[in-house]
């Protein structure tokens, strides 16, 4: 096993959409989707986050027993990291925290544009604890519930390019698409959009494979004392 990409739902296609979208994004690496079979079938808000939490580290255990190399948490509410990094023998990063630190790289502010009001405070206390919260400001609802998103993705992108273009009219230099379902609409919205969209899903797979090598701890050989004196 290289990367375990855990889905804290129990919606395996979910789980398939975001596989295909960490797989396009770091070709060079080998990634596992798992579903967390005993979650909830969507994460919309904090009751639906504690709920899917006890089985998510058992797959992060899991996981860690298998030497995955890294672990991603395909929920942009980031739910379990703490808790996983607690516990876990590799790196692990939510695709929350890796799409915000990734705006934080291209442009001065961003804006999160995600489904259902109820997200809203989780994702603004996360990028309060990630530091970030004086880049990405704003966190709006575009009301679009994830088992929607998931049932039927074209019917939201009118209601999505509307909520990107208010984040244009607000000054944000960039979007970040607030939740792993939204996989499937990206391709079309970048289309439609003025400014960047960040994909949570492909930010994570690309800083898992940057972070292994970083977070890999190696015996480093013991120099002789002549080799300082070439």
């Amino acid at each position: 096993m290289s990367f375990a990409l855990i889905d804290p739902n129990s919606t395996a296609s979910m789980t398939g959409a975001a596989l295909a979208a960490a797989r396009r994004a770091a070709p060079g690496a080998r990634f596992e989707g798992w579903t967390s079979r005993d979650g909830p079938t969507v994460i919309e808000g904090p009751e639906y986050g504690a709920a899917c939490i006890p089985p998510l580290l058992k797959l992060v255990d899991r996981a860690s027993e298998l030497e995955a190399e890294a672990i991603i948490i395909a929920c942009f509410d980031d739910t379990g990291l703490r808790e996983a990094r607690a516990r876990a023998t590799c790196p692990v990063i939510g695709i929350g925290q890796a799409a915000f630190h990734a705006a934080a790289l291209i442009v001065d502010r961003a804006m999160v544009l995600t489904t259902v009001s109820a997200a809203v405070p989780v994702i603004e206390a996360n990028t309060r604890a990630a530091g970030l919260s004086h880049v990405v400001g704003t966190v709006r609802a575009s009301g679009i519930r994830v088992a929607d998103l998931e049932r039927d993705p074209e019917a939201a992108i009118p209601v999505l390019k509307s909520g990107i273009g208010h984040a244009v009219t607000e000054g944000a230099g960039a979007v970040i698409l607030g939740c792993a379902g939204m996989v499937g609409v990206i391709g079309p919205l970048r289309r439609l959009s003025q400014i960047p969209l960040i994909d949570c899903v492909a930010a994570a797979a690309r800083l898992a494979q940057a972070c292994v090598p970083i977070a890999t701890v190696r015996e480093v050989p013991q120099m002789a004392e002549g080799d300082f004196n070439q």
